[in-house]
């Protein structure tokens, strides 16, 4: 062997520059990412774990949701992540999912990804970020990241501490906002943490012999949360403690208890008298041993969003994303409360949320999406859903991408840019509620020749379903859309926007299970997925030169994707595209066609 010496630096620190640093790469934090790199930023993404999607990954396995009802379903990223798993993995298996989200980031140009890396120090000055340094521990590597700007997408809100940028964490009282739903009292309790557990439904009977440890339930002790492997719905999510404790210092100490809890929840599923015959079949196959958090700190931006804000629908004029789901608040005592788990509070969806809730009051160059953004609990009860969290990633991402162009802080691009941000989602196919994506004048001064009724959706500026308008127009296969110029036009761009069903999950229960990103517990022959039959699998968009010759300029033989933008070149008398073949649909449905 030999002999090694230890010195006054005995672990290597690679330094990296980038424009923008976002620490934490759950869905919030990659959609952040991504989109900035995609608008020609350098980006380096900071992930304490081994694998991307944080609640969503295969280490916590929580379902993504988002905003409820008819054509609610959120579109931009998200949407492209859940199109491209329900292509890749039919079985819904948690590595293939894993795989979606990890290729993402890692073949996204101008993307450094750094997985495995704990966030632990920052240097600040002048009330900036300058810096922050984060130790990998498979390399034993500390990695310091230098940035225009950064973004804390951890969920507990790692920078705060560091940065000395205003948070709060627990419920605030009624008083202080004006919220019915608040206690009376402000408090530190939050929502607590579950450790998931999965299981799958065999032809043969099993045993299950649960460790010493583990709690002892009848049903007397599970009122509302007997566990029922018939309802399809059914993943445990009410195994839930530390809303009583510190949500971030306590949490090694509520994962041992939850992981009582949750040994013994299946004991009482396979073993109680009343269940043994009933799940005889059915085998554990699965425990989350990192708890996924529902609360902990929360950054206070240049606005708070209030339970009022969210109920009066969110009509501010610097909206930049959206929620849907009801505000629903868990007790915080979790399992071990003799009440209902958690209360649904209504909430109309869509609500807008504001671009102010998305960056720091007082460190002018941190910003934040996921659960940890400038709300009040009440209000975070409903917008830390992770299809939610997602969307204000993507805004994130995208206003730090026009900060670093435009050498402007976060405020700065409310104060100066805030509608080329707005403009900029939309085109990446984000829906703005109450907005009208603006249409390229090539487009909207062009002669339309197409023989569906409603073909004059495809400018409409509206890419989805809302109310009772469609906005989308039904094209026979095989048949041309054309746009005829006035004259021959240079064409740079060109936008397709397919109709990916956004109504999936609002299908009958056993259908719309069949929709969700994930399966939990695996009935006996679950069917797989499916790419959603509306959407085009083969198209072809053509250029028709002023001499009349006609040039390719895009075609797709396997396509799963909503929206379609292509870079072109070329000066042409008419565009035109073709859907020829749908995943299933007779008729091709497309909520937007443009030539710019």
């Amino acid at each position: 062997m030999i002999p090694t010496q230890n010195t006054d630096t005995p672990f290597r620190t690679i330094r990296h520059q980038v424009d923008f640093c976002v620490v934490g790469g759950g869905l919030s934090g990659l959609c952040a990412a991504v989109a900035a790199a995609r608008h020609g930023v350098r980006v380096l993404l900071m992930q304490d774990r081994p694998m991307l999607g944080g609640n969503a990954s295969s280490e916590i396995r929580m379902w993504v949701c988002g905003a409820q009802g008819e054509n609610r379903q959120e579109t931009g990223l998200v949407e492209e992540i859940m199109l491209e798993n329900l292509y890749r993995n039919p079985d819904r298996n948690y590595s293939v999912w894993d795989s979606v989200l990890y290729e993402l980031a890692f073949c996204q140009e101008r993307l450094t990804l750094l997985l495995n890396c704990s966030c632990m120090d920052c240097k600040t000055q002048n009330g900036r970020i300058l810096s922050v340094t984060g130790w990998q521990m498979t390399t034993q590597t500390f990695h310091t990241v230098e940035a225009a700007i950064f973004a804390d997408c951890s969920g507990d809100s790692v920078l705060a501490p560091l940065s000395g940028a205003l948070y709060r964490c627990g419920r605030e009282a009624a008083g202080e906002f004006g919220e019915d739903i608040a206690p009376v009292l402000a408090d530190g309790k939050t929502m607590g943490m579950s450790c998931l557990i999965q299981a799958r439904e065999e032809t043969r009977p099993s045993v299950f012999i649960p460790p010493k440890w583990a709690y002892q339930y009848t049903k007397e002790d599970l009122p509302y949360r007997v566990p029922d492997m018939d309802e399809i719905n059914e993943n445990f999510w009410y195994m839930e403690l530390g809303g009583e404790d510190d949500a971030i210092a306590d949490t090694e100490r509520v994962r041992d208890e939850l992981l009582k809890v949750a040994y013994g929840v299946w004991d009482y599923v396979k073993n109680a008298p009343e269940n043994r015959e009933r799940n005889s079949n059915w085998r554990l196959d699965w425990v989350g041993m990192l708890p996924g958090k529902r609360e902990s700190r929360r950054y206070v931006g240049d606005h708070i969003l209030t339970q009022n804000d969210v109920r009066a629908g969110g009509r501010f004029e610097d909206l930049v994303a959206y929620g849907g789901w009801s505000m629903d608040d868990h007790d915080p005592a979790g399992i071990r409360s003799a009440g209902v788990p958690t209360v649904f509070h209504p909430a109309p969806s869509p609500y807008g949320i504001p671009y102010r809730c998305l960056y720091s009051q007082n460190v002018e160059n941190l910003m934040f999406a996921g659960r940890n953004i400038s709300v009040t609990h009440t209000a975070m009860s409903s917008t830390r859903v992770m299809a939610t969290c997602a969307l204000c990633g993507q805004a994130v991402g995208t206003a730090a991408a026009i900060a670093v162009k435009e050498r402007l802080t976060p405020r700065g691009v409310y104060e100066k840019r805030i509608g080329e941000l707005q403009r900029q989602l939309m085109d990446d196919d984000c829906w703005l509620p109450g907005f009208v994506r603006e249409i390229p004048a090539l487009t909207k001064e062009a002669e339309l020749v197409c023989s569906a009724p409603d073909a004059r959706n495809l400018r409409s500026g509206i890419d989805r379903p809302v109310g009772t308008d469609e906005n989308s127009a039904a094209v026979a296969k095989g048949e041309a859309i054309t746009y005829r110029f006035s004259e021959p036009a240079a064409v740079s761009r060109v936008r397709v926007v397919f109709n990916s069903d956004l109504n999936r999950s609002t299908l009958p229960p056993q259908e719309a299970r069949r929709h969700r990103n994930m399966l939990h517990n695996r009935p006996l022959n679950w069917p797989d997925v499916y790419v959603p039959k509306t959407l085009v699998r083969i198209f072809r968009i053509e250029g028709v030169e002023p001499d009349g010759t006609v040039r390719v300029l895009a075609e797709e033989t396997n396509n799963y994707r909503r929206l379609r933008c292509y870079a072109v070149s070329g000066v042409f008398s008419a565009v035109r595209l073709i859907p020829l073949e749908t995943w299933g649909a007779q008729q091709c449905r497309l909520f937007a066609f443009e030539a710019e």
